[in-house]
């Protein structure tokens, strides 16, 4: 790559301009090295024109002026901004920078480097996690600040671009990155300006609409400033201040911005310009004189109380300090005006910059503020600007910045590990998290992040939280899931444990009943049933011996051991007979076979109804004399009428229902389906429009997208049962009714 004459010209402008701002900043050799090494990168091919064709070197020297004429910097910035576009194209190493002008220069290369590898990252930048990463990353401050000043000179020089597509890019960057970091470091001018150029780029017509505007009001505005600074620089010469005053036009931008605010057109955003009083005045005597230059102010024109804006007391974080008021001037027009020092306003300029020449600013809170705390304890310490050149940054220590796959950025405290980022990801990943792959290497659940590492999760079904997971998280986010999960853990193996006990009394034909188990589990210790079941599950109490206990509290009452449960009352009289005759109240009719009929106006016989198969009346039923003498009535479909037919057939007895029905009975429904929004109301809206059936207990479970609702209902007979499972599978959602 070679310069064109143009170019020619324009470096050795810029050359000139560099060598007589930095004056002897620079080393005697300094000059001579750059030039070797810059001239050789060139002649070997080894630095080629940008997307838009310009020329990257010519660019860098812009860039380094930029850098020195508007922040400040001094040798170690301008060498390592020089140096950037061959160090960037792999031509040299920060290594080799170092050898030749020191670990300044080095260390600032280095971190641009570290820079350029989060954009290949392709994150999605336009966010405040992001500028947030881009400071931790970048190490050394004036990363930052050579970044920002070599924005603002891309976007002065693609005015022409014939690339729109890169143009566009570059501006989008500079709105939503660039402009709010310089804003971050009080580097206003350039803030105004990059939000400027990225408008023009992004909304030419909008752009050009409100210039052309200004360009015609100008006139207009310039005499009406000038009205109205003659009376107030008489009273203000009046009171023995020195100041200067002069009128300033707010931003293309930010009068783009009132229009959308306000929604509405030029014409009707008023303050277009703010009135600026500079002082001259000594550190000891800068407030008193800004609030007498406010009071001589509002004396003459009217404030408005709700637009005083008082920066002096409590400067900004990044150490703006001013006065604002609006006042009501001629022509009753509101003016916006501006009170501050010489001071003041070199830092309202020029940010940083102005901080390195100034000592003793006020600052306080966390994060940027304590940044540039710092840098002020710094300069005490320092010799004027020169301390930038030893001064690295430690900003957002307690933070770390990681991206997912995608280049999402997420944000945690230092010390988080992979398990807070799966957490962070769905509370389902983090249950299911085994480790995760860190920048494409293996890592552990407890391995820590650091600021720009990608991280993906890796997960298991078989995967369950563990109790020493609490120990592993550092967010309450992660600790308060992994105790959810916990709970729920608990609660899920309490029911199957509750399960296979009840499995284990039906398998030697033990009727449970629930008094007596509650009276033998607090016999046994436990205040909650809960914990009950889960010492069962947890291996920590055996089954055998719950059901031995049980045995042992029924049997002082005389209650058989094996067959079934307790009856309320003796059936022992009762005599299966080949024609028997049932009252139904109105007729009567003769049954044969040995048919029990089980009528509501039955009478003389003490039968009860089977708890495992809760039958209702229209099941399918037969009878089970048990050994105390009473009739037990089950379901022909009950899971233990296998068991009961071949083991004890001789006491079976057939059974039918008679009339209309015995009474109301509970039924317990299982409801399984997509865990949609509002499908509980659904499902409830479903019974409570059913007049002759009522809702007595729900309970609903949620796991990994599906719910399993247990539903118990008071219903007369099997007609009604079928009906509401046929109107509950017809619920949006709904996979599956089953009668439990």
């Amino acid at each position: 790559m070679t310069f064109t004459d143009t170019e020619k010209d324009k470096a050795l402008g810029v050359i000139n301009s560099l060598r007589n701002r930095l004056g002897t900043a620079l080393l005697p050799d300094d000059e001579g090295k750059l030039r070797r090494i810059l001239f050789t990168a060139m002649e070997e091919g080894r630095v080629q024109r940008d997307v838009f064709g310009l020329n990257p070197v010519l660019m860098a020297m812009q860039t380094a002026f930029i850098a020195v004429e508007e922040i400040g910097l001094r040798r170690d910035g301008v060498i390592a901004t020089l140096l950037s576009p061959i160090v960037m194209n792999a031509a040299y190493s920060p290594q080799e920078v170092g050898m030749e002008f020191g670990t300044g220069p080095q260390n600032i290369l280095h971190g641009l480097m570290r820079v350029q590898e989060l954009y290949k990252k392709t994150p999605v930048i336009e966010s405040e996690n992001f500028r947030n990463l881009l400071l931790s990353f970048a190490e050394d401050m004036r990363v930052i600040l050579i970044m920002i000043a070599d924005r603002v000179n891309i976007m002065r020089e693609i005015r022409d671009a014939e690339n729109k597509d890169a143009q566009h890019r570059v501006a989008e960057e500079a709105s939503y990155l660039y402009a709010p970091l310089a804003h971050k470091l009080g580097l206003y001018k350039l803030k105004s300006e990059l939000e400027d150029l990225s408008l023009k780029y992004l909304e030419h017509d909008a752009y050009y609409h409100i210039k052309e505007k200004l360009s015609a009001t100008k006139r207009a505005r310039d005499k009406y400033i000038e009205d109205f600074i003659g009376p107030v620089r008489q009273r203000l010469e009046a009171a023995g201040l020195k100041f200067h005053m002069k009128g300033r036009t707010k931003s293309i931008h930010s009068i783009w911005q009132k229009m959308k605010k306000q929604k509405c057109p030029f014409e009707g955003v008023y303050d277009l310009f703010a009135i600026r009083v500079i002082l001259d005045s000594k550190p000891e005597r800068e407030k008193m004189e800004c609030w007498q230059t406010y009071s001589i102010i509002t004396d003459m024109y009217q404030p408005n109380p709700k637009r005083l804006r008082d920066w002096l007391s409590v400067p900004k974080s990044n150490g703006y300090e001013s006065l604002h008021i609006t006042v009501l001037g001629p022509e009753n027009k509101w003016v916006e005006v501006q009170i501050r020092t010489e001071r003041m306003d070199e830092i309202a300029e020029r940010g940083l910059a102005a901080h390195w020449r100034y000592k003793g600013v006020k600052a306080s809170g966390g994060g940027m503020d304590e940044w540039l705390g710092a840098i002020r304890r710094a300069l005490e310490a320092g010799d004027d600007m020169q301390v930038m050149d030893q001064f690295r940054m430690e900003l957002y220590e307690d933070e770390v910045f990681v991206f997912t796959p995608k280049g999402e950025i997420r944000k945690f405290p230092v010390g988080a590990t992979v398990l807070d980022f799966a957490y962070h990801i769905h509370s389902r990943i983090g249950n299911q998290c085994v480790g995760a792959l860190i920048n494409g290497r293996n890592a552990q659940l407890k391995e820590e992040l650091h600021s720009g590492d990608t991280v993906e999760i890796m997960t298991s079904a078989q995967q369950k939280p563990k109790h020493d997971w609490l120990q592993i998280v550092k967010t309450s986010h992660a600790r308060s899931k992994i105790r959810l999960a916990l709970k729920e853990s608990q609660a899920r193996d309490g029911l199957y444990a509750k399960e296979v006990l009840y499995r284990r009394f039906k398998n030697r034909k033990i009727e449970i009943d629930e008094p007596l188990m509650q009276q033998l589990i607090k016999k046994m210790g436990y205040k909650e049933v809960s914990d009950f079941y889960i010492a069962i599950a947890n291996e920590q109490l055996d089954v055998l011996t719950v059901i031995d206990r049980y045995l042992e509290m029924r049997q002082p009452q005389g209650t058989a051991q094996e067959g079934d449960a307790t009856v309320r009352k003796s059936a022992a009289d009762f005599v299966l007979k080949e024609q028997g005759i049932v009252d139904d109240g109105t007729t009567h009719r003769y049954m044969s076979d040995d048919v029990l009929v089980i009528d509501r106006n039955l009478k003389g016989l003490d039968y009860t109804l089977a708890k495992c198969c809760h039958p209702i009346y229209g099941d399918d039923v037969f009878g089970f004399v048990t050994v105390s003498g009473g009739i037990k009535i089950h379901r022909c479909d009950c899971p233990n009428a296998t068991d009961l037919r071949s083991r004890f057939g001789y006491r079976i007895v057939r059974a039918k229902w008679s009339g209309k029905g015995t009474g109301r009975y509970d039924i317990t429904l299982q409801v399984i389906g997509n865990d949609d929004i509002n499908i509980v109301n659904n499902i409830t809206s479903v019974i409570a429009k059913e007049g002759d059936i009522s809702l007595r207990n729900i309970s609903i479970d949620s796991d990994d997208g599906l719910f399993r609702g247990v539903i118990t209902v008071a219903l007369d007979d099997t007609s009604r049962l079928n009906s509401l499972a046929r109107k509950l599978q017809n619920v949006k959602g709904v996979r599956s009714v089953k009668r439990m």
